[in-house]
């Protein structure tokens, strides 16, 4: 039996241990060598530059810390001067120590110029041998301007390029999917490769949005910071991770935020490749304006034809200018052409014009001709300036001329066939100091029916404000009273031409063109006040120049009043004298019990009366003279007709008086706890009556009262009413007498008056509260910062919405309703003066929309005629929400264009013109 030796499994370990720990430490220093060694061992499967001489660098030369930022010729130069050599800053440098240029110093090749950032939440790993860190968790690295997040983030010093990926979690979902971003771009993908150096990398499933677009590739190679190669990609503006439709492509180039070209391509719908395709693709990327071809829609129209409508071609000429050009072609021979100038200087001024011709060519109606031709016109523009350009002085422009048959003639504006006034302004403002003010218009206005227009310019105004003569530049204490004595100054010229469409002549203007000069001088003193009244006397007198005279006579031969019209230069003045007398009066009634949801009412009465004397000095200027074939006379003053009117004759001493009232209410409210729970309510804003009475006068001493009411009910409702009452009463013809109508008669409201003219106008809107609030804040931002409109710019996309409403359905809203409702009346002269003539306007109109469907919406508005007795437009509409598409039918069976409108278009406004439409146009007349 042999005895062999026992093997200790710890002492084999041990002595495996030390051999190894020989082994090794060999090769371990107790100090660290200088940077070059650590830079070597990474760098050397890196290429060598060859290219130039690498300098031997002393490797006894002590490391130098990375705090230590003294270059090396700083380190080694004595300062010290040589003797008597003052000015001479040659150092002396010792000759043992090697010095060494800062240019030759070895730069590794694998090193950037800008630091890299990087972090992670979870860990991060450093591998030395193979020159990698590893993040985990919400990595984030950093480089320049790119900024690169994912869940998984490789770094590869060796070859500089730095790897994202992402994970599964247990779920199967999708996590810290790789984002980068970069100068205008955002990139994410399922893998990124990426090299800092050449800035180029792959990615594999990457989704981009370039502005409104969503460019979908399966592999996309990055060359630079703004170009991109694509292969099998995709173009839509669905922002979904499947979008319902997009553009498919083989191969594509983008630039950033510029453009993108494509090879042959064809759409596809929720997956489905639709067999159309196009041998190139080009889709604009640019936020900002860019030239163009506008495409058209197509049209079918009774009285037009076949039509295009919208081709055009939209250039921008530079930064401040640019110019659309639009045309509608029909196929019965018309044609409409649109050319829209823009310009804009930031900060200083901005304007738009819009030009339009039509030579409408129309299918008649009747058997005479087959056609109708007509050619109109029609003029926009609107031009602002920034009151910051220069303070002091405004311009601002507002004209809109048309011909008169030219809203007649429009069929895609329901809206616009029923607009019979057009008017312009044109006004500059300069103002000197807080005291003088200069002002200079021109207006326009013009009745499509009657076809008379109305010119007035130039037309000049200059205000001197109320200054205080006796008020002292210096003084101590309390003011005086009459140092509120304030004088000002009104004077206004204006210039008046009024002719009808068909006489528009040089000659015709000139002939029918008056002027009127007008001036003001308004007196006032502001007395303290005394108790609870506050007295106001004031002194004004005023003074008018006029062109002509006009004389009205019977002619008995004819049966007919006669005019004769006299030019010159004609003055009239008048003054008068006042001293007012106002206060308030409180009342309040609280007296409705613990448990009444009413508090209290409140009833405030504000009395105004006012002592005024105007002696007569507009007698001489009127005249008596017979008006019909039974001998009525009226009176008449020489400047009836002017621009600002005649004088009142007639010596007036008496009073002016009126009373306004207010109500509110006092209510508990459950849901605001301020102030107590109680919430204060206006029933009433305002109602009340003026009138006068001249003790001066023969007869007719009491004056019409004018009676008004404003009131906003459950501040929903609001109401307007305003009326004119004779207290007077009338023969049989209809003319007034010297009999009051409460004479001879019992008491009743009847007998208070005649209405001879009134107005009542009632609006409400409701809509149910929205279902997204954040969203629908969000649209409410977006209104408030949106571009700032004129007036014109406002009342053209108003009427384009309510021409198209399902274009604009808030799916938001479950249901909205808006009613008005107006009605007036007046009882006037008819226009021979052969006796009276009472006129009536009464209308209502509504809209409303409400949800069928989360997805489907139904709504209407129309306008409703009481006095015709007719529904003079109504347009209902039924719209589909599709996420990134949207469809819209609208049908208009009444009114001048009978129509209907069918379209299916993309919400995004980059693909507005990617449309299917059909559109019917029915003349009815």
């Amino acid at each position: 039996m042999m005895n062999g030796r026992k093997n200790n499994l710890k002492d084999g370990t041990a002595l495996i241990l030390s051999l190894w720990l020989l082994l090794l430490t060999p090769h371990i220093w107790a100090n660290y060598f200088p940077q070059r060694v650590f830079c070597k061992n990474l760098t050397a499967s890196a290429v060598q530059d060859t290219s130039k001489p690498v300098p031997k660098i002393d490797n006894l030369r002590p490391f130098r810390k990375p705090s230590d930022t003294t270059s090396p010729a700083q380190r080694i130069t004595d300062t010290t001067k040589l003797p008597g050599a003052a000015s001479d800053t040659i150092p002396v440098k010792d000759s043992t120590i090697k010095t060494t240029d800062t240019f030759s110093v070895k730069v590794s090749s694998d090193s950037l110029d800008v630091p890299v950032a990087y972090k992670a939440s979870d860990s991060m790993v450093l591998i030395v041998p193979d020159k990698q860190i590893i993040l985990f968790s919400k990595a984030n690295v950093k480089y320049k301007d790119m900024d690169l997040s994912a869940d998984s983030i490789q770094l590869d010093q060796s070859t500089q390029v730095v790897t994202a990926m992402y994970r599964k979690d247990t779920a199967g979902n999708y996590v810290g999917k790789p984002v980068m971003i970069q100068a205008d771009s955002k990139m994410t993908s399922d893998v990124m490769k990426y090299n800092f150096k050449t800035q180029r990398g792959i990615t594999q499933n990457t989704m981009t949005m370039q502005g409104e677009m969503l460019v979908i590739g399966e592999k996309v190679k990055k060359i630079n910071d703004k170009d991109y190669y694509a292969s099998r990609a995709q173009f839509t503006t669905c922002n979904l991770d499947t979008p319902h439709f997009a553009f498919r492509a083989n191969k594509l180039k983008m630039v950033s935020q510029k453009l993108a070209i494509s090879g042959p391509i064809h759409p596809e719908f929720e997956g489905v490749p639709i067999p159309i395709y196009i041998p190139f693709g080009f889709f604009p990327l640019s936020q900002g304006r860019h030239s163009g071809i506008l495409p058209p829609t197509f049209t079918a129209s009774e009285q037009f034809g076949l039509g295009l409508e919208g081709l055009g071609y939209y250039k921008v000429l530079n930064d401040n200018f640019d110019v659309t050009l639009r045309s509608n072609l029909y196929s019965y021979g018309g044609y409409s052409l649109f050319l829209t100038p823009t310009y804009r200087v930031r900060y200083r001024y901005n304007g738009t014009m819009n030009l339009v011709y039509q030579n409408s060519r129309i299918l008649s109606s009747t058997s005479k001709q087959e056609f109708t031709n007509t050619k109109t016109y029609s003029l926009n523009w609107s031009h602002s300036v920034d009151s910051r350009a220069r303070p002091g002085t405004t311009f601002a422009a507002n004209v809109n001329i048309a011909s008169t048959k030219y809203n007649q003639l429009v069929p895609s504006n329901t809206t616009l066939n029923y607009q019979n006034t057009l008017s312009s302004s044109i006004s500059y403002s300069k103002t000197w100091g807080s005291r003088f003010n200069l002002t200079a218009t021109a207006n326009h206005n013009q009745n499509n029916l009657t076809k008379v227009i109305n010119l007035n310019l130039p037309n000049l105004s200059f205000t001197a404000n109320t200054f205080y003569p006796l008020l002292p530049k210096d003084y101590a204490g309390p003011a005086k009273w009459y140092h509120k004595l304030g004088i000002g100054l009104n004077s206004n010229v204006s210039n008046q031409a009024s002719f009808l469409e068909p006489d528009f002549k040089v000659r015709k203007i000139l002939d029918t063109m008056q002027w009127g000069v007008q001036h003001s001088v308004p007196i006032q003193l502001s007395l303290p006040q005394l108790g609870p009244f506050q007295i106001s006397p004031g002194i004004s007198y005023q003074e008018k120049w006029y062109s002509q005279s006009l004389t009205r006579t019977w002619d008995s031969a004819n049966n007919k009043l006669d005019t004769a019209v006299k030019k010159g230069l004609y003055t009239a003045r008048d003054v008068s004298f006042s001293l007012g007398v106002s206060t308030a009066m409180y009342g309040m009634f609280d007296k409705f019990g613990k448990n009444s949801p009413i508090v209290a009412i409140r009833h405030v009465i504000r009395p105004t009366i006012s002592a005024n004397y105007k002696p007569d000095l507009a007698s001489s200027y009127y005249y008596t003279s017979r008006i019909d074939s039974f001998g009525h006379t009226t009176r008449f003053s020489k400047y009836d007709g002017s621009i600002y009117g005649s004088f009142s004759e007639g010596t007036f001493g008496g009073i002016s008086f009126g009373i306004d009232n207010n109500i509110e209410a006092k209510v508990r409210s459950k849901k605001d706890t301020a102030n107590g729970g109680v919430k204060k309510i206006k029933l009433i804003d305002g109602f009340g009556f003026t009138s006068s009475y001249n003790f001066m006068a023969d007869s007719f001493k009491l004056s019409p009262f004018s009676l008004y009411l404003r009131s906003t009910l459950f501040e929903k409702i609001n109401i307007t009413a305003g009326a004119t009452m004779d207290p007077y009463q009338v023969d049989s013809f209809g003319y007034r007498v010297n009999k009051y109508m409460w004479t001879g008669r019992k008491f009743s409201l009847g007998s208070l008056g005649r209405i001879t003219s009134g107005n009542v106008a009632i609006s409400t809107s409701f809509q149910s509260k929205p279902k997204d609030k954040d969203l629908a804040k969000k649209k409410e931002a977006a209104l408030q910062q949106g571009q700032v409109m004129t007036n014109e710019e406002q009342q053209a996309q108003m009427s384009y919405v309510r021409s198209n409403p399902a274009q604009f359905a808030d799916f938001n809203v479950p249901w909205s309703l808006s009613l008005s409702y107006s009605f007036s009346f007046t009882r006037s002269f008819k226009p021979d003066y052969s006796g009276w003539q009472t006129t009536t306007y009464s209308n209502v109109s509504w809209n409303g929309d409400f949800n069928l469907t989360p997805k489907w919406k139904f709504g209407m508005n129309g306008y409703y005629d009481m006095k015709a007795a007719a529904i003079q437009t109504f347009t209902f509409y039924i719209s589909r929400e599709m996420h990134c598409w949207q469809l819209s039918i609208n049908v208009t069976p009444v009114g001048l264009y009978r129509t209907f409108n069918f379209t299916i278009s993309p919400k995004s406004g980059i693909l507005r013109d990617l449309r299917i439409n059909r559109t019917r146009y029915f003349y009815n007349d």
